[in-house]
């Protein structure tokens, strides 16, 4: 109630939501479940919080039987494609460059040499990162005296200009990020660990594997992990739904991926295979 918060009115006692693109709403409800707690690195933990709530049922012959968080991300992931699997490793929700982490970047000379590794990123020229932060506070500054008083013709182009600069910067430094996260889902496929975290894998068994194949090496990876430049929950998820097309492409040809495979693993967590 909102004139009285203590008070509680329930209008609807029970409400049944029917769908007959399953694939779709399930979809939806993980991707829900999984933003609802993006703090969460395992999305099997966060759509079973979702669902405890929001119970799923489904039609089995004769019973209606309730779908658990595992066979929701089952039934959620059963219709990526090839396509769809690969949009999700060049999302920018995988990068952060916003000028907070920018500057993480800039003030820490490890993590600047690390990223001046990346392939391409030199192209980029000298001091891009100071440029775009430069170039973005100034722009916020015309804006804000823009709001006192009207700003001249030389101004307006100025601000046009600077926004246009440091907006098409940005984007290239994120195309950069981007390039590298798609060299991720390659080394997987090389990789033989399967019930490892991605991390651990990177870490402990195949370090000199991760550094031929994405150029930069794993003390700097996760230095810019840390630094948030790379988002670890969409990694995660993204990491979950190749684990899952790739076992599944294999078992239809009839070869099991990995005999007894009983968990996947993400970037940072393992959740369970069934």
């Amino acid at each position: 109630n909102g004139d009285n918060p203590n008070e509680d009115e329930i209008l609807k006692p029970v409400c049944f939501v029917f769908d007959f693109a399953p694939t779709r709403a399930l979809r939806q409800l993980s991707e829900y479940g999984i933003g609802l707690s993006p703090n969460e690195p395992n999305p099997e933990n966060a759509v079973k919080e979702l669902v405890s709530f929001l119970p799923v049922l489904a039609y089995d012959g004769a019973n209606m039987t309730q779908i658990d968080a595992g066979g929701i991300l089952d039934i959620a992931m059963a219709g990526t494609s090839a396509t769809l699997l690969a949009r999700k490793w060049e999302s920018a929700l995988l990068v952060n460059v916003d000028n907070d982490t920018l500057r993480r970047i800039l003030d820490n000379a490890e993590a600047m040499a690390a990223v001046e590794r990346i392939e391409g990123w030199r192209s980029l020229g000298d001091n891009i990162i100071e440029t775009i932060i430069n170039k973005s506070e100034k722009v916020k500054e015309l804006k804000n005296k823009a709001k006192d008083k009207d700003l001249s013709a030389k101004e307006k182009k100025e601000l046009s200009d600077e926004e246009k600069e440091y907006k098409s910067k940005r984007k290239l430094v994120q195309e950069k990020l981007i390039k590298f996260a798609t060299r991720i889902p390659a080394f997987m496929y090389l990789t033989d660990f399967r019930e490892n975290t991605l991390q651990d894998v990177i870490t402990k068994l195949e370090p000199d594997l991760f550094l031929a194949v994405t150029g930069l090496m794993v003390k700097d990876f996760h230095l810019l992990v840390r630094l948030k430049v790379f988002n670890t929950e969409q990694m995660n998820q993204a990491v979950f739904a190749f684990r899952r097309y790739e076992d599944a492409s294999l078992r239809y040809t009839g070869i099991e991926s990995h005999t007894g495979l009983a968990h996947y693993g993400l970037y940072d967590t393992v959740v369970a295979r069934e």
